[in-house]
């Protein structure tokens, strides 16, 4: 027992010297251990990046490293913003459409329609359209047309009292106040259950009207926009064809959001509402085909798109026309953060994900780019945690991009037509025609009237 038990004990004594370092030899306590070198500090093990040699010559975090490390979040944010917008949130819908999708319930709408026309100044146009109406496949079914003459001063009394049917009717306004108003005062006068919507300037294909209120006969459906068709010809320029480009794409968006839950606006050409669900809307909004279906989202109907429903339109042949129509148009999306703030609330818009994401978030697109390209520039001229080339060509697609949209202008403007470059084009010139129109409604330039782009 001695011989075992005192080796033992000599063993546990010489471990707990050597750990708390009484005897002075051995390991070295905590309190003796030098300073941890600078570079092996945990900044010291940080990418490149975050880090920068400081004036003594040994790396430290200091106010350069943290900026370009700023810069670094930044850009990346920026490219997810703006991919969001044009690709996320369109791929997101589309998929949500296909997995999750809800088809009305279809079939042959047999009642009466009103069909209400606001014009300003559409004398030469009314003819074509009043026969487009008529020679559709359920004239039958049409009890009247209203035409809402908003102040108009040229030859549209005179076309609408020599026009063969009677149920054409003219509604006067001495004033001219805009759509909204027109369609405050007409849409209750009408007096069939289901009014259709619909501007002068564009044609209806005969079965627009049938298809339309096919989707009435399920009593969820509330609002049914029709689907607008650009006419493409050889003469196009390269506006006209980066602007079909663009409307197709915009398309795909509408379907895919009417296949999911539904669409939050319609197409102001064509679109048709259940009259109970029509309610009165400020006399200077801009946007009565996004105010007038999102007011009847709110009472729990849906609004969706009906593909076959077309009405035919002719694309703007310069940058010029196009950004008359849609400055009034983007203009008309920052009305709606004013004017119509519950929507941003998810409580209280059914809509909120698709209005804020299709609606909104281009607003932000412009901001977006300019930072994408400052950061882009920085980036490239700084130490970075990724290889150079990765921000060079970034940095040479965005550069590509835009000299592609300044190659479409010109040649845009000497009428040749590049479908190539006619994308890029419209991209650039809608994102500036963005700029623009904030910069309108900053100044509280809204107004309801018409401008006539072509």
């Amino acid at each position: 027992m001695y011989t075992f038990g005192l080796p033992l004990i000599r063993r546990i004594v010489q471990n707990r010297d050597l750990r708390f370092n009484r005897s002075g030899e051995g390991r070295p306590s905590p309190r003796d251990t030098p300073p941890v070198p600078p570079s092996t500090r945990w900044w010291a093990r940080l990418p490149r990046s975050r880090r920068a040699p400081s004036a003594t010559g040994t790396d430290s975090p200091d106010s350069a490293a943290v900026g370009m490390n700023a810069i670094e979040w930044t850009f990346w944010l920026s490219l997810a913003g703006v991919g969001y917008i044009y690709a996320g949130y369109p791929l997101a819908v589309w998929t949500l459409g296909r997995l999750k999708g809800r088809s009305p319930s279809r079939g042959e709408w047999t009642g009466p329609l009103s069909i209400v026309v606001a014009a300003c100044n559409e004398a030469h146009r009314l003819p074509a359209k009043l026969d487009s109406l008529f020679a559709s496949d359920a004239a039958d079914r049409i009890r009247e047309v209203l035409i809402g003459s908003d102040g108009s001063d040229d030859d549209t009394p005179r076309v609408v009292a020599s026009y063969p049917d009677r149920r054409v009717q003219l509604v006067s306004f001495a004033r001219r106040r805009g759509k909204a108003a027109v369609l405050n005062d007409l849409v209750p006068q009408c007096q069939s259950d289901v009014v259709v919507l619909t501007d002068a300037r564009q044609l209806l294909e005969p079965t627009a009207l049938s298809r339309l209120t096919a989707n009435f006969a399920d009593p969820s459906v509330g609002v049914v926009s029709g689907e607008l068709m650009l006419r493409t010809s050889q003469t196009d320029t390269t506006a006209a064809r980066g602007m079909g480009a663009y409307w197709t794409y915009e398309k795909i968006i509408r379907k895919s959001e009417s296949r999911f839950r539904g669409v939050p606006g319609a197409t102001g050409a064509l679109y048709a509402i259940r009259r109970e669900l029509f309610r009165p809307i400020p006399e200077e909004t801009l946007l009565d085909d996004v105010v007038i279906p999102m007011q009847a989202v709110e009472q729990g109907a849906r609004c969706l798109l009906e593909p076959g429903a077309i009405a035919w339109d002719i694309p703007s042949q310069s940058t010029a026309q196009e950004s008359i129509r849609k400055r009034r148009t983007i203009a008309g999306a920052a009305q709606l953060i004013v004017r119509q703030p519950r929507w941003l609330l998810p409580w209280r818009n059914p809509l909120w994900w698709e209005y804020v994401s299709h609606k909104l978030a281009r607003l932000a697109s412009p901001l977006l780019l300019v930072v994408l390209l400052a950061a882009n520039a920085l980036l490239l001229a700084g130490e970075t945690g990724l290889p150079p080339v990765v921000y060079a060509v970034l940095l040479a697609a965005q550069a590509v991009l835009y000299l592609a949209a300044l190659t479409g202008w010109g040649l845009s403007r000497r009428g040749h037509c590049a479908p190539l470059v006619g994308t890029a084009l419209m991209f650039v010139a809608l994102n500036l025609t963005t700029v623009l129109a904030l910069w309108d409604a900053v100044r509280g330039r809204f107004h309801a009237a018409w401008q006539r782009a072509a």
